[in-house]
């Protein structure tokens, strides 16, 4: 790839095609396949990537592949061609020649992000470091040192958070987004008061848009493609078109798209329920979490739509570290949430000593061998790593739990996991990975297929409280 060093006219011509150009763009959230002088566009840029061995090295490497768009324009001069981008940056390049630029100047950034991602970086293997020292006195049984370790870690969490928001804010200052009405915002503005979520303003389409205001092109039609190999949820195929993004590029385009003839509105995603509140006492809460609704908000979006941000009004003192368990957005089902460091410190305790239970249930994809057991992995984070390499006997954490078979249908078995460590998607690799029980959870588009929700519910919830030494039980039939 080469780097480009100078603003260059970046339409390319289409030759050789005839035919009558759309009088309106079409709507880029509908999930129809884009029109012929898109398609045509597309599989000119398509030629040009599998002609240049750099972009083949890159993108074919497992999860390396990366959506790509073409915007098809019609110049005030009467010439029609088309203009290319990319989501996010290929090799470490935000500026590639043949390509539109960001949407930000990447020498006002560089001014600034190297510091602050050293400080995150920093901020980050102190916690890891304190987070090693805890699980060590926990299982001495060092109650006082535990909990000045959970102090000081409960205040690296603050503060990590809180300069990541803050670097997060800075960025997103500097995206100028225009549209067609010749009117500009901030990539900030346009998501306030919440904050833009990762990789706003880094998709293809508007770069495209934003190029073509800015230099008079009238747009025409758009198509948006994967190349490369499938990324590690295998929800993308290599050729395929796709329609634009609604969790970044639903706020985006609709902006940018004022003052333009398109064919349909954007969809609106449905609401998700408010998370039923099933015991409140001065020192916990224990609420039932519906499917499709994060457990927290993020590290760069502590606002965005979660239990925890919906709780904060009616318990502001609630923060990211108060929840004792992060079920995934796709999953539903129990979740203990403790109102001070205290009684977090207790319920982790009882948990990690299997004095208190959180009981999940699941469907499985296939026929589990066996009634019941044990599974007890090493995992590492596991946001960019396929399945085989969660697993990492080295550097994971060790994770654990039990597992027993409920059910069994000729496709399918129903199956009751009680893990004792919480990880983001423990019981998903434990069901998934041959180590565990070599089946995926019905509705996992990670590590197993698609389907109407992931089947994973936590259903029931024990534990003794810790300040009036009562035994708690609560129970939530699962959906499905």
């Amino acid at each position: 790839m080469t780097t480009r060093t100078a603003e260059a006219d970046l339409i390319q011509t289409l030759t050789s095609f005839e035919g009558p150009l759309p009088t309106r763009l079409a709507n880029p959230f509908h999930p129809a396949p884009p029109g012929p002088w898109g398609l045509r566009a597309a599989e000119t840029l398509q030629q040009r990537l599998r002609q240049e061995p750099a972009y083949t090295e890159a993108l074919w490497r497992p999860s390396g592949g990366k959506m790509f768009g073409v915007l098809v324009v019609a110049a005030p001069d009467g010439r029609v061609g088309f203009l290319s981008a990319f989501s996010g940056m290929p090799k470490g390049a935000w500026n590639v020649e043949g390509f539109v630029p960001p949407l930000f100047d990447p020498v006002a950034r560089d001014a600034f992000w190297p510091e602050g991602e050293a400080e995150l970086a920093a901020l980050g293997h102190q916690h890891a470091a304190l987070s090693r020292e805890a699980e060590m006195l926990r299982a001495q049984g060092d109650a006082p040192s535990l909990r000045d370790v959970e102090a000081l870690l409960a205040e690296v969490e603050h503060v990590r958070a809180e300069r990541s928001r803050a670097l997060w804010r800075q960025v997103t200052q500097g995206y100028v987004i225009p549209n067609a009405r010749g009117e500009t915002q901030t990539l900030a503005s346009l998501f306030a008061p919440k904050p833009p979520p990762g990789g706003a303003g880094d998709c293809a389409a508007p770069k495209l848009l934003a190029y073509a205001f800015r230099n008079g092109l009238t747009p025409v039609d758009l198509a948006e493609f994967w190349w490369g190999a499938p990324p590690l949820d295998g929800r993308r195929e290599s050729g395929a078109y796709y329609p634009a993004c609604d969790n970044k590029c639903g706020t985006v385009l609709p902006y940018m798209l004022q003052g333009l003839d398109v064919e349909l509105p954007p969809p609106t995603a449905p609401a998700v329920p408010e998370p039923p509140v099933l015991h409140e006492d001065p020192w916990l809460l224990v609420v039932d979490k519906p499917e499709g609704l994060p457990t927290l908000p993020g590290r760069h979006a502590p606002t965005r739509d979660s239990v925890l941000v919906r709780l904060q009004p009616r318990f502001p003192e609630l923060t990211s570290a108060s929840s004792l368990h992060e079920l995934d957005p796709e999953s539903s089902g129990l979740l203990v949430i403790a109102r001070d460091a205290e009684t977090r410190a207790s319920l982790q305790r009882q948990f990690s000593q299997r004095e208190a239970e959180h009981r999940h249930v699941a469907w499985v994809d296939g026929r589990v061998e066996g009634d019941s057991g044990l599974i007890d992995l090493p995992l590492r984070p596991v946001a960019h790593a396929s399945l085989e390499d969660c697993v990492d006997a080295r550097h994971g954490k060790r994770t654990r739990s039990a597992w027993k078979v409920l059910q069994r249908e000729a496709a399918r078995t129903r199956v009751e996991f009680v893990p004792t460590t919480h990880p983001a998607h423990t019981l998903r690799i434990h069901a998934a990975h041959r180590l565990g029980l070599g089946l995926p959870i019905a509705g996992d588009a990670r590590f197993g297929r698609e389907d109407a929700r992931l089947m994973l519910h936590a259903d029931a919830l024990a534990f003794v409280h810790p300040r009036t030494g009562e035994r708690l039980s609560f129970a939530s039939p699962a959906p499905f």
